[in-house]
């Protein structure tokens, strides 16, 4: 008989170097992959293939669940406070220097719509890394984040924790639209 469903990735294993960079390119293109079929059955539903949109969820939930499996295999997944550490250092990354050196190649390379898919990101990551710390502070005494509502803009990924505002002060977009978490 098979083993019982332990709900577990894999272990992290001392790796040699072509396995590491094997499983960071596997987890970049399999997190890529889960992304690419989420807007490809947001476009399905939208088209009224409700069926196939269903579908894609489907695959992009297993690509992630690929994309876990890599990152628990080089040690990406540690507790909760460390996983806090990791994600506001990744946002810090993404605000002090990606995303500043990536708009200015699109503003000179005349990309106003690459232009505002940076800027948005950008904004968004800002809101990420004071959420995180903030959260962090609280894990560090103990506590868990309340149970208020977090919400995020669908169109710029502005990030709030409590009401939405009545509009997005990034984009625009009406608060009622808010996706709620």
């Amino acid at each position: 008989m098979a083993d019982a469903f332990k709900n577990t990735p894999p272990k992290p294993e001392k790796l040699g170097a072509m396995t590491e960079e094997n499983l960071k390119a596997a987890f970049a293109g399999e997190s890529q992959a889960s992304q690419k079929y989420l807007a490809f059955a947001a476009k399905a539903d939208a088209e009224g293939y409700a069926n196939v949109g269903r579908l894609f969820r489907a695959v992009a939930y297993a690509e992630s669940m690929h994309a876990r499996n890599h990152l628990s295999a080089l040690g990406g997944i540690g507790g909760t406070a460390d996983n806090l550490k990791a994600a506001w250092g990744g946002e810090t990354f993404e605000i002090d220097e990606m995303y500043p050196a990536y708009a200015a190649v699109a503003k000179l390379q005349g990309n106003a719509e690459a232009g505002t898919s940076i800027r948005y990101a950008l904004t968004a990551e800002r809101d990420h890394q004071k959420i995180y710390d903030t959260t962090a502070k609280g894990v560090g005494a103990g506590k868990d984040l309340g149970d208020t509502a977090i919400r995020v803009c669908p169109i710029c990924g502005h990030t709030v924790i409590g009401d939405a505002p009545d509009e997005c002060p990034v984009c625009g977009t009406a608060g009622q639209f808010f996706t709620t978490f």
